[in-house]
């Protein structure tokens, strides 16, 4: 006979709804002091859904050698983990970063969600969390804003990394771009907006389209062979994105990398760089 507590463990380790928690925590930070802030004439953005496996030695081994040709200033990534008690990425140890989670898995106490990290002074920041939420795990899906110090201009730059709902009605995504968009509509400022926007029907990759035209946003441009290589399913738009504002891009810098093996998302490059006034 299974005892109580026995019957509760097994089903907080193999039924979604007992193993995956929302968490009452926001924003996880860890500061890094650099005297290096962002250079006005070089921003090199890496975007990347790394599949939870960060504590994985083959992510470790693909993000490493990214970071030593790339070496890029700002780096969003999606579905990252963290456990609750160390709360660090030995990888990340040499840049500030912010991570918002949105949900805990109870079985190994580790926290899932997404992460900038960077270069530059922060300004300030938010974390935007779902009203609605995906089914079977039933978990919402979360965004994050940060206010970044622009060079030694009075401008700012705010960057924006998103993980769009999944396996819900039109809707309710668009509910999220909305909240999204109501934000960066106040920001007057140079904008790099980044993540997997799980647009994989041309109806949510027509309202991410729309919104981004709305808001002067350009997406990143790949070259026919390079769009090929970013995540989709079968005929779909692909899933992940960077858009700019506000900013140049560096003629012949944009890359899908893919001689990694630690995702089944390739990671997104562009280098940027303030326009001149």
């Amino acid at each position: 006979m299974i005892k109580k507590n026995q019957n509760t463990s097994y089903f907080a380790k193999w039924n979604p709804i007992y193993r995956f928690k929302q968490v009452p925590e926001v924003i996880i930070h860890n500061t890094y002091s650099s005297s290096s802030g962002l250079n006005r004439d070089s921003i090199k953005i890496l975007s990347w859904n790394i599949a939870k496996n960060n504590y994985d030695p083959s992510w470790s081994k693909d993000f490493l050698a990214i970071v030593e040709q790339y070496q890029p200033d700002k780096i969003f990534l999606q579905e990252v983990c963290l456990s609750a008690d160390v709360r660090e990425i030995a990888e990340l140890a040499q840049m500030g970063w912010a991570f918002v989670p949105n949900f805990i898995d109870t079985s190994n106490q580790t926290y899932s969600g997404i992460l900038i990290a960077s270069q530059g002074d922060r300004i300030s920041h938010q974390a935007i969390i779902t009203k609605h939420y995906e089914p079977v795990v039933n978990t919402p899906k979360v965004s994050l804003l940060i206010e970044y110090s622009l060079g030694n201009s009075s401008e700012s730059l705010l960057a924006v990394n998103a993980h769009l709902i999944n396996f819900v009605n039109l809707s309710k995504f668009k509910a999220q771009l909305q909240e999204i968009e109501s934000i960066l509509n106040e920001h007057q400022g140079a904008i790099i907006f980044a993540g997997d926007f799980n647009t994989w029907n041309k109806s949510r990759w027509l309202m991410l389209s729309q919104m981004a035209a709305r808001l002067n946003l350009i997406p990143v441009s790949f070259t026919p062979q390079d769009t090929k290589k970013i995540k989709s399913f079968l005929l779909s738009p692909p899933l992940d994105y960077i858009f700019y504002r506000g900013l140049d891009r560096k003629s012949g810098t944009a890359r899908v990398i893919d001689n990694i093996s630690s995702s089944d998302h390739n990671p997104l490059f562009i280098e940027l760089c303030q326009k001149d006034n």
